[in-house]
């Protein structure tokens, strides 16, 4: 195989990645998480194929640990380290939360060194494995680019959990996908790599962990699950393609399933968002931080909750009908343009412009979509929102779509950063992502995404349930992406795939968590009782973090109750007011 040259500004890469992911995902752990009111309602199953139950888990006890290394063994799998945990306290979020007694085993699997690029890759693993067991096995998926091997205890969904699937009696690993973090981005120039990160970890570790649950307990686990935020959630879903003969249940929050194409609208942001700044940086680069201040954000968020608030009967801050605001929110009659003098209560027509073009989409040259366009939300005023357009977008995009999307990479023989997403062709370069070479045979979009989204006839078969959630203010997987992805899964079933997928938009979610939202819940348990007992979620309880919460979320509006609740909706239902007080989730139904 032919040797890709290194370009010497492979460090720089390497470093703006690293800092990216820090920021974006926690270090790359990015599974997710959720607590709070664990409440949720319940239909009864919907007729037909894939409505009824899986038989229930059984629990068990752990019955091996320091001997598991050799009561364990599997092809191409070495295990590092197995230690006996005591029961304690284990951080979930930065919150010390008491945990059960567990075994815990690391280890990697299918240690080589690359022809291509001469470094040492394998997948490495931590499998956490409770004395008192439920039955049941987790695979946390983790976010960012991976990279590195996060804490296994499993996210339940939403924002700061205040439990996991670990404290719930789950066996759970976490793996790194198959390159360390010191890798980020250039293990996109092994073609092995890219694949591993995009599905075959999963492949791999999958059959390795059931073994190693086996080892231990005596038996392998009843029921499977899946779960995610984020790439995390992306890997669900790609499971559920993928990997639907191994796994009862999925869970993917807020998933980036056309990250590729998600990646390069990012980039098309920073060229966007380029025309309208005001400042440089000492590097003498556009500041984007100057093309939208946060008190402009916030007067278009403002402008938005003027437009869309009071959809659903009730002016409480959320916009819970996202599809009709699309028709009641117009940006240019909306928010004041303003003249010689940007003062944050108004913007330029060339602002509005600029950020039209990003909420439709990004375009072509010829005007073909390039990505799903994203929803005028009240949470566009948040910090998370920033970060991902502002700053994200020009190192952990770049070096993503540098690297590991385009085919082959670019990122070898151009400079990192903004100036990558400046010079960025949207119509000579990307198209890259679809592209395959003798050495990279899958492309990015075959390798990152699932083989047909809207095919889940073999999970539905089986009796398998997905679910899915998505913050409606999410700046870097769009939500119009998912929603579109489940008409799509609708109309491949008849006009209704609620039997076994279901799908919950969060209003005012940012990424995964955070903006002016009721983002604390639980999705695992439910996902558990439609899998094992029939019964569909009708709606899930979702609370603020306000004063108090195990972690406060600063964005929670000061005139909301700091416990405030709401229900969370299956599509196409929002939650309408029937009346009562608007920080109860009691005073909305699911229409």
């Amino acid at each position: 195989m032919r040797q890709i040259m290194f370009s010497s500004r492979r460090p720089a890469w390497a470093a703006l990645a690293a800092a990216s992911v820090l920021a974006a995902c926690g270090g790359g752990g990015g599974g997710g998480g959720g607590g709070g009111n664990t409440g949720f309602a319940f239909v009864p199953p919907a007729p037909g194929v894939g409505s009824g139950a899986l038989p229930e888990a059984r629990p068990g006890t752990l019955q091996s640990c320091s001997d598991l290394a050799s009561k364990a063994t599997f092809a191409n799998t070495v295990y590092t380290s197995v230690t006996t945990v005591p029961a304690g306290t284990l951080a979930v979020v930065g919150v010390g939360t008491p945990a059960p007694a567990h075994c815990l085993v690391q280890g990697q699997m299918n240690q080589r060194t690359s022809s291509v690029d001469g470094k040492t890759y394998a997948i490495g693993f931590e499998m956490r494995l409770p004395v008192d067991w439920n039955g049941r096995f987790f695979y946390q998926a983790n976010g960012g680019l991976d990279g590195s091997v996060a804490r296994a205890t499993g996210g339940i969904g939403g924002g700061a959990p205040t439990s996991t699937a670990l404290h719930r009696g789950f066996a759970v690993i976490s793996s790194d996908a198959g390159h360390s973090g010191a890798q980020i981005p250039t293990f996109g120039i092994d073609p092995q790599a890219r694949l591993d990160y995009g599905y075959n970890a999963v492949a791999q570790l999958t059959p390795m962990a059931k073994n190693l649950i086996a080892a231990a307990y005596g038996r392998a686990p009843d029921r499977s699950y899946f779960g995610g935020c984020s790439n995390g959630g992306r890997h669900a879903m790609v499971a559920a393609a993928r990997s639907a003969g191994q796994y009862d249940g999925i869970l993917a929050g807020n998933p980036g399933f056309n990250l590729p194409k998600a990646a390069v609208a990012q980039l098309y942001g920073v060229q966007q968002y380029a025309k309208v700044t005001t400042a440089t940086t000492p590097a003498g680069k556009p500041d984007l931080q100057t093309a939208f201040t946060p008190a402009e954000m916030t007067t278009v968020a403002n402008a938005v909750l003027a437009r869309c608030d009071a959809i659903d009967g009730a002016t409480d801050g959320i916009v819970a009908d996202v599809q009709s605001c699309k028709q009641a929110f117009d940006l240019a009659s909306a928010v004041p343009t303003c003249g010689a003098t940007r003062n944050g209560s108004c913007l330029t027509a060339a602002q509005k412009t600029v950020l039209d073009n990003v909420f439709t989409g990004a375009r072509n040259s010829a005007g073909t979509a390039l990505y799903s366009g994203f929803p005028y939300d009240a949470g566009i005023r948040g910090a998370d929102w920033r970060q991902w357009k502002f700053a994200n977008s020009q190192n952990l995009d770049t070096a993503a779509v540098g690297f590991v999307f385009s085919t082959p990479p670019l990122g070898t023989s151009r400079p990192p950063g903004i100036d990558f997403a400046l010079g960025f062709s949207m119509d000579a370069d990307a198209p890259g992502i679809f592209a395959t070479t003798a050495l990279y045979t899958e492309s990015a979009m075959s390798f990152m995404t699932p083989p047909n989204p809207t095919n889940l006839s073999a999970l539905r078969q089986r009796g398998g349930k997905l679910i899915v959630y998505h913050g409606t203010s999410d700046a870097v997987f769009s939500s119009d992406d998912t929603t579109r992805w489940y008409e799509q899964l609708r109309a491949a079933n008849g006009g209704d795939a609620s039997g076994f997928a279901r799908f919950f938009p969060v209003p005012g979610m940012n990424h995964c968590g955070g903006g002016p939202a009721t983002d604390q819940f639980d999705m695992l348990a439910p996902l558990v009782a439609w899998v094992e007992q029939g019964k569909a979620p009708a709606s899930v309880i979702a609370n603020a973090r306000g004063p108090g919460a195990n972690v406060v979320n600063a964005e929670v509006p000061a005139d909301w109750s700091p416990a405030r609740t709401r229900p969370l909706c299956p599509y196409p239902q929002t939650a309408v007011y029937m009346g009562g007080s608007l920080e109860s989730a009691a005073s909305f139904s699911c229409r």
